[in-house]
């Protein structure tokens, strides 16, 4: 009987070594499931937003709910008096982000607009179009951010406008991007457009019919290194600008000239809580890529010449931003910074003209849930003018509440 049950644990040994040896061999030999294929997907998203505050001081009644700095006065009580309460939801924000996959790679697409209204529905409540943009593989075009733009120096704040010397344009463009990653390298084409300013000399009929004009696109381009601690960026803007002179008399005054701007911008992280937004930019003839500069031409005498008495002359311009974000907890947070615009203007611009604004604010938000924040946010500005000695303020408080929503369909 011994002898027996010993044959038959000999015989279950080998049993069970016989599957264990073919078990994993059958099995290596079983396809594996292939890999899903990308499905395209949607999402739907933005916010709803409400802002409401108190003005100390003045503001253009169009721009009450910001602190753009331009629009602050030229000269004392421009707009009244002092004190304006103000409440709206022109932040509000609506947005479709597709994915789709094609036998070239994928391809993705943007539309969303806001309600803000600026040009002329400056002051109004209607829809605004912040990007129509769509992208396949390294080629991109519509309107979105310029490359000469970095998005991300835009700190984390109530007020809408944002800082006076930040570079901020969404720009209708074509795009090549060679490099994509944390590291990233983009060129483009983009519209051109420019403004000039006759200054002491507007009301002269001379001057009434000289017609701007952009023979070329403006070309940007920008190259950003990242790592873990964060990124550091440069970006650069060549444009051609002319004007014509229209008018059949004695005096010849068309010209042209040439803009550029180089603009290097940061995010730093020192902690997981911290996130430092840093920009400096400098050009000449840059400022509609600029968040808040009026013009990009203005005058200068030309002495000698009585054919062509004066000269349109590219305006220079530096602006700085250095902001903080810091997380509190996953409840709180605060932002802090500081922002500065300094135009060089030329001679023949009005004592008035815009010459320097600067921008601070310091705020503390409240997210009690995800997609829920609130906060409060202490603002002040300053203008200073060209050559008049006027300068005035802006203080403001602001208090936000914001709901976020986002949905995706199919991926």
């Amino acid at each position: 009987m011994s002898h027996e049950r010993g044959h038959r644990a000999t015989l279950l040994a080998m049993s069970l070594a016989l599957v264990l040896a073919i078990v994993p061999a059958v099995w290596a030999q079983t396809p594996a499931a292939p890999p899903q294929e990308p499905k395209p997907s949607m999402t739907i998203y933005g916010f709803a937003m409400l802002d409401i505050g108190e003005n100390f001081t003045q503001i253009h009644p169009d721009w009450s709910d910001t602190m753009r700095v331009s629009k602050l006065p030229t000269y004392k009580d421009e707009f009244g008096k002092d004190g304006s309460a103000f409440a709206g939801v022109r932040q509000s924000r609506f947005g479709v982000k597709t994915s789709t996959p094609t036998s070239m790679g994928e391809l993705k697409t943007q539309f969303e607009f806001e309600l803000f209204g600026t040009g002329v529905d400056s002051g109004q409540t209607t829809f605004r179009l912040r990007h129509a943009y769509g992208e396949l593989g390294q080629f991109g075009a519509g309107q979105t951010w310029s490359p000469f733009m970095d998005p991300d120096v835009f700190p984390n704040s109530l007020e809408y406008w944002g800082p006076t010397g930040m570079v901020f344009f969404r720009n209708v463009q074509v795009r090549w991007m060679p490099l994509k990653g944390d590291s990233n390298l983009t060129l483009a084409l983009e519209r051109p457009g420019a403004s000039g300013d006759a200054g002491v000399l507007a009301d002269r009929i001379e001057l009434q019919n000289i017609k701007g004009r952009t023979p070329a696109p403006d070309f940007t381009g920008a190259y950003s290194y990242g790592q873990k601690w964060g990124y550091v960026r440069i970006a650069g803007a060549v444009r051609k600008i002319s004007w014509d002179d229209m008018l059949a008399d004695k005096y010849e005054l068309s010209g042209s000239a040439t803009g550029w701007g180089l603009n290097f911008s940061s995010n730093l992280k020192p902690s997981a809580k911290d996130v430092i937004r840093l920009q400096l930019v400098y050009g000449k003839g840059i400022e509609n890529y600029m968040n808040d500069a009026p013009v990009d031409i203005g005058i200068v005498a030309n002495p000698g010449n009585a054919k062509t008495p004066i000269l349109g002359k590219p305006i220079p311009i530096l602006g700085t931003v250095i902001f903080l974000d810091h997380t509190w907890n996953d409840k709180w947070s605060t932002t802090v910074g500081y922002s500065q615009t300094d135009i060089d203007n030329t001679e023949g611009q009005s004592p008035n003209a815009y010459k320097q604004g600067k921008y601070a604010l310091f705020n503390l938000l409240y997210t009690p849930v995800p997609n829920v924040m609130m906060g409060g946010e202490f603002q002040w500005g300053r203008r200073t003018n060209f050559s008049d000695g006027f300068r005035s303020d802006g203080v403001k408080v602001q208090f936000s509440f914001k709901y976020n929503f986002s949905h995706t369909l199919g991926g």
